[in-house]
């Protein structure tokens, strides 16, 4: 009976041990994720730390009604750090949560983020890659409905600040069946004097980095 307590005694001590052990390795992979999301770039330039505003500009009626809108949040995935404002942008890969979507009416954005993207496969997040070509070109390769395709801007930089604009068409993306959906859902509001309801499929693009 002794050397079964003793036995038995030695188990528990164990198990304890390795709990005890799994317990601080927990507490320091805790501690290992909190210094890496804590973790600031110092960078001279970082788009990650910069005040960045990604504006687009969809268009309804056949008259072409603008209808602005912006992205509230963007993640940068590589790149995106360097001595100047140049380096910081070239090469840099980004995210963007469909989510963060606002164009300041909230009936709005629901039916967009419902009944466009919604309907669009793997398009929670838009994401892509920007690329400076010259003084004053680039390309984006932006990835949408599974899709990547290539859309060119022009960009300027002026002092800290970073501005490019471009013009996607979302058929590129084979998003042609989103578009018309989200005609039907709005088929009155995108109806113009002449009495057709238009959702183009031109988008423009307006994004401004500030560091």
């Amino acid at each position: 009976m002794k050397k079964i307590f003793i036995i038995s005694f030695l188990l528990v001590g164990t198990v304890f041990h390795f709990s005890a052990c799994k317990s601080e390795e927990k507490k320091e992979a805790v501690k290992e994720e909190s210094k890496a999301v804590s973790k600031k770039s110092t960078a001279a330039f970082s788009v990650a730390n910069a005040n960045n505003e990604i504006n687009f500009t969809a268009y309804k009626t056949t008259d072409k009604v603008p209808v602005g809108g912006q992205f509230k949040k963007v993640d940068v995935l590589a790149g995106g750090e360097g001595n100047s404002v140049k380096e910081a942008i070239n090469n840099t890969e980004f995210s963007i949560p469909v989510s963060s979507l606002f164009t300041k009416d909230a009936g709005r954005d629901y039916k967009i983020k419902k009944f466009f993207f919604g309907i669009m496969e793997n398009t929670k997040l838009l994401s892509g890659k920007l690329s400076l070509t010259d003084v004053t070109n680039g390309v984006a390769e932006i990835k949408m409905n599974g899709i990547t395709q290539k859309v060119p801007f022009t960009y300027t930089i002026i002092g800290k600040s970073f501005n490019m604009k471009a013009t996607m068409n979302v058929t590129n993306w084979n998003a042609s069946d989103a578009l018309s959906f989200l005609n039907k859902v709005c088929i009155d509001l995108h109806r113009g004097a002449d009495g057709v309801s238009k959702t183009w499929s031109e988008v423009g693009l307006n994004i401004t980095s500030t560091f």
